[in-house]
C-alpha cells in the first residue's frame, strides 16, 4: 500500500548458514536421540578441553611474566644495595685518610751560620774490651750497653733537624759492629747526602765534619740474653703450675689470686677504651694489687727473683726490696699483668696501632715504681721474656715464612695446632710491634724514676732487623718494622736527634729497596716514608 512503510524482513532471511544449520539439526527429527546427545556432549567437551588449556596457558604465561617482573626487582633493589655499601665504604675510606693523617706545620729554622773549620776528630778509645763492640755516642752517652739512657740535649735551636725535634750527632766515630766502615770518599758523599737530607750541615763538637752514619750500627750479638728470655718464659710456666699446687692446698689463696687475677686482666683490657684519667684509675688498681702481693696478706711460698732474671743481681745499698726471696704470688701477677699487656699489643693493638701507647705507659708506670723493683733494677725480665716468644724478629730472629721451621723462628702463632692465616699474624705483628716502641720509646726526662727498659733497646731492635742480608728479608720483619716506626716517628728523634733520621733512612728507604721481592709488607715502609715526608717535611732518600 503507497505511503506505508516497507515490509519487515524475515529473520531467517539474515540468518547465517551455520545459525541455519544448528537450527535445523535442532529441529531435525533425531534431536533428541542419544546418538545426537553424545556427539553433542563430546563436542562440549572438547571445547571445553580447548577452553581450559587455553587458561592454562595463558595463566602460565602470566606467572612467568610475573616472576620476571619480580626477578628485575630484585635486581634493581641489589644494584642499589650495592651501590649505596660501595658509596659508604668509599666515604669511611677518604674518613679513615684523613683521619690517619696529620699534618704538622715546623717552625722556621734560624739562619745558619757559616761552618768553622773542621777540628781534629778526636781519637777513639782503644780501652774497650775486644769482646764489647765500639759504641755510638750521642751528646756523650753511648746508645748501647749498660751507658745511662740518652736524653733529649738542650742543643740550640740552629743545631736541631726539621722544627726543633732531636739534636745534633757529637761524635765522629759511630758504631760499626756489624757493617764495614766507609772509606773517606764514600764518608764524603754520606756527609753531603747526610747534609741535603736534614737541611743542614752534621756537627761535631760544634764543627762541621764528614762523618758518615747511613748504616744502622748494630751491637754486639747477646744470644746468651735471648736464649735467657726463653728459659725465663719456661720458668713462668713452672711459677704457674706452682701457684695452682698452692691453691689446691690453700683456699684463701685460691680465691684470692682468681680475684687478683681477673682484676689485673679488666684494668689491662680497659687502657684503650678510656682517657688519661681513666688509665689512671686502672694504673692504680694495678699497683695497689701488686702491693698486696709484696705485704703478702695471703700467704704464698717465697721465690728467688733471679730466676727470672736475665742476669743475677747481687745485694745493693738503698732499695726497698732486697731480700733474697720475694712472694711468689708477686712474680705471678707480674707475669698475670706481662701476658695481659701482650694479648691488649695483639688484640687492640694489630686492628688499631695507635692504641697500644696507653698499654705502654701502664707497662711503663709498673715496672718503673722502686715499690717493685728488686735490689735496685727492675723486673721487667719477666715481660721481655714473653715478648721474646711471640715477636722473636725484634731479637734478630729470621727465618723462611714458608717452611714450618722459618714460622716457628719468627714467631707465626698456631691455633689448635694449625698456622694462623698471613693476614692474622700480620695483624698479630703490628700490634706488637707497636707495643714494644710503646715500651721502648718513652721519656723519662723530667721524672725521678728510672726507665726500666731505655730507648737504646728500640735502636738495638732496629738495627738487627735492618742489618738482615737481602736474601733473608721476611715481611714479617717489613710488618714488624713499620709499626715500630709509625705513630713513634718523634719519640725516635726527640731520643736520638740527628742519628734517628739516619736511621729512619737506613729503615725506609735502604731497607725495602734491598728487598728481594717488593711486596705489599715491603711496599709499606716507602709509604710510612712518604707520610712522614709530608708531615715534617724531612726528605730521607
Amino acid at each position: 500500500m503507497a505511503g506505508s512503510s516497507p515490509a519487515r524482513p524475515n529473520g531467517n532471511q539474515w540468518a547465517s548458514s551455520s545459525s541455519r544449520s544448528v537450527i535445523s539439526d535442532i529441529l531435525a527429527g533425531d534431536r533428541n536421540s542419544e546418538a545426537r546427545h553424545r556427539l553433542l556432549i563430546e563436542a562440549a567437551r572438547r571445547e571445553h578441553e580447548r577452553v581450559r588449556e587455553e587458561a592454562e596457558r595463558v595463566y602460565q604465561e602470566h606467572l612467568l611474566r610475573q616472576e620476571q617482573e619480580r626477578l628485575v626487582e630484585e635486581r634493581k633493589k641489589e644494584e642499589e644495595r650495592i651501590r649505596a655499601e660501595e658509596q659508604l665504604a668509599a666515604e669511611r675510606r677518604k674518613l679513615n685518610a684523613l683521619k690517619a693523617k696529620k699534618i704538622e706545620i715546623p717552625p722556621v729554622l734560624p739562619d745558619f751560620e757559616p761552618a768553622k773549620a773542621p777540628s781534629p776528630a778526636p781519637k777513639p778509645a782503644s780501652t774497650a774490651s775486644p769482646s764489647q763492640p765500639p759504641a755510638t755516642q750521642v751528646n756523650g752517652k753511648t746508645l748501647f750497653g749498660k751507658q745511662p739512657e740518652l736524653q733529649p740535649a738542650s742543643a740550640p735551636a740552629a743545631s736541631k733537624p726539621f722544627g726543633g725535634f732531636g739534636q745534633t750527632l757529637t761524635s765522629a766515630q759511630p758504631a760499626t759492629a756489624a757493617l764495614k766502615q766507609s772509606t773517606p770518599a764514600s764518608a764524603a758523599s754520606s756527609q753531603l747526602a747526610t747534609s741535603n737530607l736534614l737541611g743542614n750541615n752534621i756537627q761535631v763538637n760544634g764543627t762541621a765534619t764528614a762523618t758518615t752514619i747511613a748504616k744502622l750500627p748494630t751491637p754486639a750479638p747477646v744470644q746468651q740474653g735471648a736464649d735467657r728470655l726463653a728459659v725465663i718464659h719456661k720458668s713462668l710456666k713452672e711459677l704457674r703450675k706452682s701457684m695452682l699446687d698452692q691453691a689446691k692446698a690453700n683456699q684463701a689463696l685460691k680465691a684470692r689470686m682468681g680475684d687478683m687475677r681477673r682484676e689485673i686482666r679488666k684494668c689491662v683490657g680497659q687502657l684503650t677504651g678510656g682517657g688519661a684519667g681513666v688509665n689512671r684509675q686502672q694504673n692504680n688498681t694495678i699497683a695497689a694489687l701488686l702491693r698486696e702481693a709484696l705485704e703478702n696478706r695471703v700467704q704464698s711460698q717465697l721465690v728467688d727473683p733471679n730466676t727470672f732474671l736475665v742476669e743475677s743481681r747481687a745485694p745493693v745499698q738503698g732499695p726497698t726490696n732486697n731480700d733474697p726471696q720475694v712472694p711468689s704470688l708477686f712474680i705471678y701477677l707480674l707475669n698475670v699483668f706481662a701476658k695481659a699487656t701482650i694479648s691488649q699489643f695483639i688484640n687492640e693493638g694489630g686492628p688499631r696501632p695507635e692504641t697500644a701507647d696507653p698499654v705502654g705507659v701502664c707497662i711503663a708506670a709498673v715496672f718503673s715504681d722502686p715499690a717493685f723493683a728488686w735490689r735496685g733494677a727492675s723486673m721487667i725480665d719477666i715481660l721481655l721474656a714473653k715478648f721474646r716468644i711471640v715477636c722473636p724478629v725484634l731479637w734478630g730472629y729470621r727465618g723462611s715464612e714458608k717452611t714450618e721451621q722459618g714460622r716457628a723462628r719468627i714467631g707465626w702463632w698456631k691455633d689448635n695446632g694449625r698456622w694462623v692465616t698471613e693476614q692474622v699474624h700480620f695483624d698479630r705483628m703490628t700490634g706488637l710491634g707497636a707495643g714494644f716502641a710503646a715500651i721502648s720509646l718513652r721519656n723519662f726526662a723530667s721524672s725521678k724514676k728510672q726507665n726500666p727498659y731505655p730507648p737504646r733497646h728500640y735502636w738495638a731492635a732496629m738495627a738487627k732487623i735492618v742489618n738482615t742480608p737481602s736474601g733473608e728479608i721476611s715481611n714479617t720483619q717489613c710488618v714488624v718494622l713499620k709499626a715500630m716506626i709509625q705513630n713513634y716517628e718523634e719519640k725516635f728523634i726527640h731520643a736520638y736527634g740527628t742519628a734517628a733520621l739516619a736511621a729512619l733512612r737506613t729503615a725506609l728507604v735502604e731497607f725495602p729497596a734491598r728487598a728481594p721481592v717488593k711486596s705489599s709488607a715491603v711496599n709499606s715502609l716507602q709509604v710510612v716514608h712518604d707520610l712522614l715526608r709530608k708531615s715534617t717535611g724531612a726528605a730521607l732518600g
